[in-house]
């Protein structure tokens, strides 16, 4: 079957030079891919431009992404092509810069407000002290993931820091909620150990590790 799989962080340019970015490395991501494609399904690979890790990729098609606009885009474009799973692994970083500002001689905020520096080129001076940047969410891509393979099973990822695994698997139930995906993995220092595939109106599934994983996530291609 078709299958489509995100790995990898996105990022948001300060400016031409600077960016702001997460510390996913699309390890976990493209090691599905290479384990999909082992079983025969047709897999698409959409991996971040910083991801670091080094391991081979083994798929029938790999595009790179850059920012979350970016990946929105390709994501959008690619639900005509039919997939039958979406496994929607990337770090897409939650916030991107808004308004640029730096403190006058008189410690009063002004504003950039010129084309260049809205369009995101040039580099701000690092001999100017007292600079000040906004951050403003970006969109949640998952939302949209319904509308854009309205008839593929989707799967998305919860990686949580802080709490505990009932507060993970919680927040895995209400991005399933929110978004009308069909599945989704949690993971992170507050799940601990493993992973926890949350579906709705089924038991949640603890995962010691990946070999178990990944069998779990290709036995939902085609459920939807």
């Amino acid at each position: 079957m078709k299958v489509l799989v995100t790995a990898g962080p996105t990022y948001e340019p300060l400016d031409r030079v600077r960016r702001l970015t997460n510390f996913s490395t699309g390890g976990l991501g493209t090691r599905l891919a290479n384990w999909l494609t082992a079983q025969g399904h047709e897999v698409t690979l959409l991996l971040g431009e910083q991801a670091t890790w080094a391991g081979e990729r083994r798929v029938a098609r790999e595009e790179r992404f850059g920012t979350t606009a970016d990946l929105a885009a390709r994501l959008q474009r690619l639900g005509a092509e039919g997939f039958a799973g979406v496994f929607h692994a990337a770090a897409v970083s939650d916030f991107t810069f808004g308004r640029r500002f730096r403190r006058d001689a008189t410690g009063r905020l002004e504003e950039l407000l010129t084309d260049a520096d809205r369009a995101g080129h040039g580099k701000l001076p690092s001999r100017e002290a007292g600079w000040l940047v906004e951050l403003v969410a970006t969109p949640k891509l998952i939302a949209e993931l319904r509308r854009w393979f309205p008839v593929a099973h989707v799967v998305g990822w919860k990686y949580e820091v802080d709490g505990t695994r009932p507060d993970a698997i919680a927040r895995a139930e209400r991005q399933l909620r929110e978004c009308r995906t069909d599945a989704c993995v949690a993971n992170g220092p507050a799940y601990g150990e493993g992973f926890g595939l949350v579906a709705a109106g089924r038991p949640v599934i603890h995962l010691a590790d990946e070999a178990e994983l990944f069998p779990a996530l290709a036995g939902m291609i085609g459920a939807r």
